[in-house]
């Protein structure tokens, strides 16, 4: 999960979308340690129920810690932010440490020797996060400096709270769109991409060639769920498949769910299921490496994130390439130009105390809420600004295929996973049950969706816990 290409030139967010199967019970031990740890009356934890403007008034010398999963490169891009941020408040140094994950902060935590703020690589985490108070609540000191949450999209805002509790604040984000190999499109008589899921099968099938024993030789798109970034997740928001239901239940009784798993089995059987897992071992694990099939000419289309323009330009510059949002559902048009959104988060545990705290805060704001930070950050780490302002820069704009996911993103029917208590439990459930489904070992797909429902409503209530969101 810590994969970094050669040149640096990819972010490392962009690379930590896999999620461990199980994170629903790493959620729950989360809940548990953090409660375990937080005490009863001798409790010395901060809180954030109260932000006081003395705090932010003190200029007195202070240095914190911050943690995040970046090394070598990426952790020098962030450590170029951190530097500005020291020269708008030279009474703040800050430790900029990396190839620190998740796990570790958790552990941290535990331990009661958590570093003072963190970056987080998954949003998954928030839920336990928040409900936990693991990462304190940012809202006193929100409204006392007045920040203004409008100018970071809702898409972002909705991924960094949980129940009510805003323990986070984004700090840039990974867009899904269609890459397609315009060489390849125009051979085979396509001026565009498709727009909907009926012409990507059409044209995934035209587009795929097969060698002299009928194996694949290029694929016009692979539409196998794990085969890279293709999973239930990253194609929901442009079928319009919700994941709870307004009583905050698992939803995958939506009928959307249903038409979409079952236009995906059409196109695996249109190409054949076997030869698609043939083609796919065949390639290895190449996502994140310069024999990416999509890099290398045998595969004409793919779903990807921003990212993924970053490792083109590197790795493969000859390259002739487009971008475009995805495919939407033939009956949900009106949702061409959105997709699916996730990223990193800041939070600030709660073993963050005294000056600290405040300090902690100060880079947190500005990290998340900085035009230049935001700029910055997304031009070198090339992940997509959480920052409305930062979405129209030049220098970001001026490279109209990195430009497509910036659009993405700001689209208002853009859509992301609603924060857990079980983690990723939900987008766990339903990849397990697509993956059967795709390979004809459903037979029931309504009565498997249902119970997939019931199989998540308990996952999270076994994390949430007797105290209601796992608060301690």
């Amino acid at each position: 999960m810590n994969k970094h290409s050669d040149t640096g030139s990819a972010s490392s967010s962009g690379r930590r979308r896999r999620r461990a199967p199980g994170l629903a019970l790493v959620a729950s031990a989360l809940l548990a340690a953090v409660s375990a740890c937080s005490g009863g009356s001798g409790d010395t934890t901060a809180s954030a129920s109260s932000a006081p403007a003395s705090a932010a008034a003190d200029r007195t010398p202070v240095t914190i810690t911050l943690w995040s999963g970046f090394t070598d490169r990426e952790l020098g891009v962030l450590g170029a932010a951190v530097d500005q941020f020291e020269k708008t408040h030279p009474w703040i140094t800050v430790k900029n440490v990396g190839a620190q994950d998740d796990d570790k902060i958790v552990k941290a935590i535990r331990a009661g020797n958590a570093p003072d703020a963190a970056l987080s690589f998954t949003a998954d985490r928030i839920g336990s996060y928040c409900g936990s108070k693991a990462w304190i609540d940012l809202g006193p000191y929100i409204a006392r400096d007045k920040v203004d949450l409008s100018v970071i999209p809702q898409v972002s805002r909705d991924y960094t709270q949980f129940g009510g509790v805003r323990c986070a604040l984004p700090a840039l984000a990974d867009t899904y769109g269609l890459y397609y190999n315009t060489k390849l499109l125009k051979g085979a008589g396509y001026d565009s991409p498709p727009k909907t899921a009926s012409e990507l099968l059409d044209m995934a099938v035209k587009l795929t060639s097969y060698n002299p024993d009928g194996s694949i030789k290029v694929a016009g798109f692979v539409p196998l769920w794990g085969f890279y970034e293709m999973a239930p997740a990253h194609v929901a928001p442009v079928w319009g498949a919700t994941w709870t239901d307004g009583a905050g239940k698992s939803n995958f009784h939506d009928p959307a769910w249903t038409a979409l798993l079952q236009w995906q089995k059409k196109f695996v059987d249109a190409i054949g299921y076997d030869k698609l897992r043939r083609f796919t071992s065949g390639a290895g694990d190449s996502e994140f490496a310069e024999t990416n099939l999509f890099e290398t000419g045998r595969l004409a289309m793919n779903i990807d994130g921003e990212y993924r323009t970053a490792f083109i330009h590197s790795e493969h510059p000859e390259l002739a390439f487009g971008t475009a949002p995805f495919p939407t559902a033939d009956t949900r048009t009106d949702l061409y130009g959105a997709g699916y959104v996730t990223g990193n988060s800041l939070g600030i545990p709660r073993t963050t105390t005294g000056r600290n705290l405040e300090a902690a805060w100060q880079l947190v704001r500005y990290l998340s809420t900085d035009p230049a930070a935001q700029t910055l950050l997304a031009q070198q780490l090339k992940n997509v600004p959480t920052l409305t302002p930062a979405l129209s820069d030049t220098s970001l704009t001026n490279d109209a295929r990195f430009g497509v996911f910036m659009k993405i993103y700001a689209n208002s029917k853009s859509g992301t996973t609603p924060p857990s208590a079980a983690g990723s439990a939900d987008q766990d459930t339903l990849s397990a049950l697509a993956e059967k489904y795709q390979a004809g070992s459903v037979a029931d797909l309504a009565s498997a969706l249902t119970a997939a429902d019931k199989q998540v409503d308990a996952q999270v209530a076994q994390a949430a816990g007797p105290g209601g969101g796992g608060a301690p």
